[in-house]
């Protein structure tokens, strides 16, 4: 019996689905086919279609493309040109379906339509085109009930993709009678160039005030060592405002850790490339993060967090979503918005780190405004001297956190849909 032929798309953006949906979901894929045995007439074809984002890091295509199990990754900049003329890159079967898993789920819409495949939305707060999707894999039941009453009956609640990384093995190690805090300065371009300095000079204070103390950042799979100097030093003008600089970075052998950085006031912090890197993670006390994915990926294995996000320099960053991040590469635009972010978006917006919005409650602290790295240092000493708020969290955390088995219920939503 021939094999029919199926295409598997999937549409993402950022480092952050990247990584904890896209990966996990392809790798589950790949487990699902082997084990049922009436799929077997059916050959899949992965493929990963990166869509434009202003969040993006830029290296995406550059990872992704290592990994084996796609026959096909395409970079954002080629998002167009593959909706124009999808055979100008590979041939394309007859049947389909276009996952989205990152970005503006109209891009899923407008290239399902355009293979005439079927479509399905992850969505995390809101599915935003219905009508044209076949099926919606909703995080929870808030989504489905924001959906038109005659749309939910597409809707199957999966639950949270993030939710299953605290459940990925045990430890291979352990970092025993050592207090450790995470550093996580984000992994796109523009948090980078205000996270490196600011975070370095917020980790001096931490080493100036307690010895006891051991500082790790764990490398996102979109950024190198390459991007610690040079957001480190003169060639970003954000830089200058910081006193900290990178005295050296060198390369650990046979150390659970990959590199080790020091500061020229001598502060050490330890740097993990591998990815993910929860094993090491969730030995932490504490963690002090940007905003974004990362807030939804520390929530997601219950270790404390001090969310930061530093305004001062909101005029030289260009990062917002959608429209926002396209216009605001506009020197004068980019000007007003910020001015209009200060002083309308962040005093409006309620709530900014993924466990606090999911739970429309304050569980960690944010940290939004001018604020300066040695008063986030003087609160992560205080959370460490307080091992009860430290506690709190964690209970808060695990409490909100999203439903287990949502790789695999996702999955085989893909797959009945080819099916049927």
């Amino acid at each position: 019996m021939k094999k029919k032929s199926v295409a598997v798309v999937i549409i993402s953006n950022g480092p952050g689905e990247l990584t904890t949906w896209v990966k996990p979901v392809i790798n589950n894929f790949k487990k699902e086919i082997l084990t049922l045995k009436s799929k077997k007439h059916i050959n899949f074809h992965l493929r990963l279609i990166l869509v434009p984002c202003p969040n993006a890091n830029g290296n995406e295509y550059e990872i992704a493309k290592k990994w084996p199990d796609l026959d096909l990754v395409t970079p954002a900049k080629k998002f167009w040109q593959l909706l124009i003329n999808p055979s100008s890159f590979i041939k394309w079967p007859d049947s389909g379906i276009v996952v989205f898993l990152g970005g503006d789920q109209l891009w899923s819409v407008l290239l399902a339509k355009r293979l005439g495949y079927k479509c399905i939305t992850y969505a995390e707060w809101e599915a935003r085109w219905p009508r044209w999707n076949s099926s919606i894999a909703a995080m929870n039941e808030k989504v489905k009930q924001k959906l038109p009453f005659k749309y939910q009956k597409k809707c199957r609640i999966v639950g949270d993709l993030m939710a299953d990384i605290n459940h990925e093995g045990k430890y291979t190690f352990e970092m025993k009678n050592e207090r450790w805090i995470a550093i996580l300065p984000g992994s796109k371009k523009t948090k980078l160039s205000i996270g490196i300095p600011f975070f370095l000079e917020m980790a001096d204070h931490i080493s100036s005030s307690s010895n006891d103390i051991k500082l790790i950042i764990p490398i996102a799979p979109t950024i190198n060592i390459k991007d610690f100097l040079y957001y480190q030093s003169n060639k970003n003008p954000l830089a200058k405002n910081y006193s900290s600089k990178i005295k050296y970075i060198k390369k650990l052998e046979e150390s659970i850790f990959h590199y080790e950085l020091q500061t020229e006031n001598n502060t050490k912090i330890y740097l993990i490339s591998s990815s993910p890197s929860n094993q090491i993670l969730r030995q932490c006390e504490l963690a002090i993060t940007t905003v974004g994915a990362n807030t939804a990926e520390l929530a997601a294995i219950n270790l404390p967090m001090i969310v930061v996000l530093p305004t001062q320099h909101l005029n030289l960053m260009n990062s917002w979503d959608g429209i926002f991040g396209i216009i605001g590469k506009i020197p004068i635009i980019n000007k007003i918005i910020s001015t209009c972010v200060k002083n309308w978006y962040l005093n409006n917006k309620q709530f900014f780190a993924w466990p606090n919005i999911k739970a429309k409650r304050l569980i960690v602290p944010e940290r939004i405004g001018e604020i300066q790295p040695k008063e986030i240092a003087d609160e992560a000493i205080y959370l460490l001297s307080n091992s009860n708020l430290l506690q709190d969290q964690r209970r808060n955390l695990k409490k909100e956190r999203g439903s287990l088995g949502a790789v695999q219920k996702l999955t085989r939503l893909i797959i009945d849909s080819i099916s049927n």
